[in-house]
Order: structure tokens, then sequence, then C-alpha cells
């Protein structure tokens, strides 16, 4: 799979030996974490394969090294995340240790020096420096290990429609909600693969269409960054903002197929209301069986994961559900991707012309007005300049 460039940090560091400094922040839920590191922080974490996602979230947050207590690519299948931070020139240390989460804090100085993790003078863990041709062989010996994750993919696939049949087949278990989606377009937002771009293209769309606005965990969040209010929020509640949980939206819980909501917990503190969603799928297959349940005419993905390398790339066994889910969703989804390249916002022909017309009149006028004084050819040029100009405008 071909990725996309991503910057690479200002400073230039040497690989194998080249020193490292930052303040630390560590949390061993990554998707915690991104969204209160600084620039050139140092992201501690706990992540056995670190997925693109998340990469892509330490990428844009800036951070200056990733220390990992876990193996970033443990072998079991090609993950994407540490090829996607060693190309932004991100320094990341494998394999430290868990007890790194017991010798620091939050705020602690430390320096990276080739695969050490000191503190001042102090030796806090040691780990393996990993380089892009580390990363690129680590890779190459997961590849081989794909064809075990794919029967395991198939095989969590048949698990999951045994124990969620009568979701798939038949809709049970999906909350009543008051957001009305019947014969209306939804568009499902997850803070995933390239989400930013995918929305900032479906703005006409959204202003055209005026989708049901669903986000899904921190996909909430990033409604709200581009200037919408979400609709409804679905997911474990885990990564969404106090605020934007607060913002007005219908909230529904992704609970445990038993109904355990931890997310629940949280909202009773943030003393806002939802409803349960007991399920073993992920939180972007609930949000498009809830839609798809309650008529949505046509579903719009961002940010979801679409092809086989993008299901091994989660790396849990959940992710079985998105198959079946789409397959149950049927035509109704499109991925965003395609929307974009489909989709182009048009201006009537009948409008184009009046809108030339006025605006070669309104022209004339001006120049009408501001003739006095200036000779017949420098009003032609002016004239026939300013026409040019705005019918530019009005095309581009």
């Amino acid at each position: 799979m071909r990725l996309p460039t991503l910057r690479r940090h200002d400073r230039a560091s040497d690989w194998a030996t080249g020193a490292v400094g930052g303040s630390a922040k560590l949390d061993r839920r990554t998707k915690r974490l991104v969204g209160r590191v600084n620039c050139g922080d140092i992201a501690v974490v706990d992540h056995m394969d670190i997925d693109r996602v998340a990469a892509d979230s330490l990428v844009a947050a800036g951070v200056g090294a990733v220390i990992n207590a876990k193996p970033s690519i443990s072998g079991r299948y090609p993950n994407l995340g540490p090829e996607v931070l060693v190309s932004a020139g991100i320094v990341l240390i494998d394999e430290v240790g868990d007890e790194i989460f017991d010798r620091i804090d939050d705020g602690d100085k430390l320096r990276i020096e080739g695969g050490k993790v000191f503190r001042g003078e102090e030796l806090l863990a040691e780990g393996r420096r990993l380089d892009a041709a580390a990363v690129a062989a680590a890779m190459a010996e997961a590849r081989q290990g794909l064809a075990v994750q794919l029967e395991a993919f198939a095989a969590n696939t048949m698990e999951y429609l045994n124990k969620e049949r009568d979701l798939l087949l038949d809709g049970v278990g999906v909350p009543e909600v008051d957001t009305v989606f019947a014969d209306r377009h939804c568009l499902i937002v997850v803070r995933g693969y390239d989400y930013k771009a995918d929305l900032d293209v479906l703005r006409p769309y959204i202003r055209e269409f005026k989708p049901v606005l669903v986000g899904v965990d921190g996909g909430a969040d990033a409604l709200v960054e581009a200037g919408y209010t979400p609709d409804l929020i679905v997911g474990d509640m885990d990564s969404a903002s106090d605020e934007v949980l607060r913002c007005g939206a219908e909230l529904v819980v992704h609970a445990y197929s038993d109904g355990h909501a931890p997310g629940m917990t949280r909202l009773e503190h943030l003393g806002v209301a939802a409803k349960v969603f007991p399920a073993s799928a992920t939180s972007e297959d609930i949000a498009m069986l809830l839609a798809d349940e309650k008529g949505a005419s046509m579903i719009v993905a961002v940010g979801t994961h679409a092809t086989l390398v993008e299901f091994l790339d989660k790396g849990r066994s959940g992710m079985a559900s998105t198959f079946l889910t789409r397959l149950r969703v049927g035509a109704k989804l499109v991925d965003a991707k395609g929307v974009s390249r489909l989709y182009r916002q048009r201006v009537p022909a009948s409008g184009s012309f009046l809108l030339a017309c006025s605006a070669i009149a309104g022209v004339a006028a001006a120049v009408a007005l501001f003739t006095a004084g200036m000779s017949f050819a420098e009003t032609g040029a002016d004239w026939w300049d300013g026409m040019v100009s705005a019918i530019q405008r009005i095309f581009s």
C-alpha cells in the first residue's frame, strides 16, 4: 500500500546515535495520548503493532519521538504505523518494557541516545531504535504471516455472524433514537485515514444535501473542528472531548454484547443522557447499522476502513464485523473518496449566463461613471480587463 508523503521534522537526527530530548507524555491508550501531546514531546505508549491511524495522529501532533513498551511490529501482520513514523523523521524506540510506565511521569525531561532513554544521567530504559531499514525488514517478515492472519480474520467473521445474526438480519438491538434518518443522506465520520482531506472535499456536498452528521468517538471532534455540529455521536465515548459530548448531539454508547457500557460512567459524570447499543461490532460499524436500520437513503463514510489491509492493520478481532456490515448495508454505503471524485457542484448553464450578464452590466456601469477625463481607448481597455476578471471569478 502506497503511503502519502509526510512532512519531516525540521531538526535533523542521526538514526544510529543522534540525541533527541523532550518532555514525556505517557498513556497506555495511544488515541487518548494524542489529544494532549504537543510539538516536540516524547510520546510513551504501550501499543503492540502500531497502526497507521495512531501513527498519523502522532505525526500530526508533531511528537519528537515515540517510546513503545511493546513491539511496534510483532510480525503477526504488516502493520503500517512504524513506516509512517519513520518516514516522518520521528525517532522510534521499540520494546523498552512495561516498567517504563512506573519509572517516569508526565512532564519529565527525557533524552534519547541510540536506543537508551535517560532522565538527566539516569538510565531509565533501553530498547531497539528502529530505522527505515529495520522497519522494512520487519515488514517483509510480517508479510509471510499474512495468510495465517487472513484465516483468523475469516474465522472471526464467521464467529461474529453466529453471534450477531439477529442484529445483522433483523436489526435486533438497535436502539430507538430521536435523530431522523428516514430518506436522508447520512455522513459518518471516523477519525481515520485522510479524514481531514475528505471532509474538506465534501463541503459542497454537505452544504447541498444537508446529511445527518454522525461522529464516531473522535470523529465527532473532527466534525466540530471542520465547522459542523454533529447530530449524533456513537462510540465508546473514550476519545471525544468533554466539550463535544456536551454540544447537544444525541449520544449512543457502544456497549459489550452483555450490555455493559464503560462509556456510560463518563457520560454520567458529565451529566449528559445517552442510549445504549450492545454489540460486538466496532463503533463505526454500529453507526452504519443504526443509520441503515433507521432508513437512511445513503451512507457516506469518512475515515472508515475499506480494504483488507486496513482491516488487518487495526489488529483486532472486532474488525471481523466490518466485512459483514458492508454486506448488510450494501449499495447505500459510499466511501467519501468516491464521493469526492464523483460529486461536483455545478452551476446551471442558465444561471452561469445570467451571472455573466450581471457581471458585464456591472462593469459597463462602472465604466460609464468613471469615463470623465479618460480617452476612449483607455476606457475600453479597463472595461475589457474588468469584464474578463469578473467572468474568471465566476467560473474559478
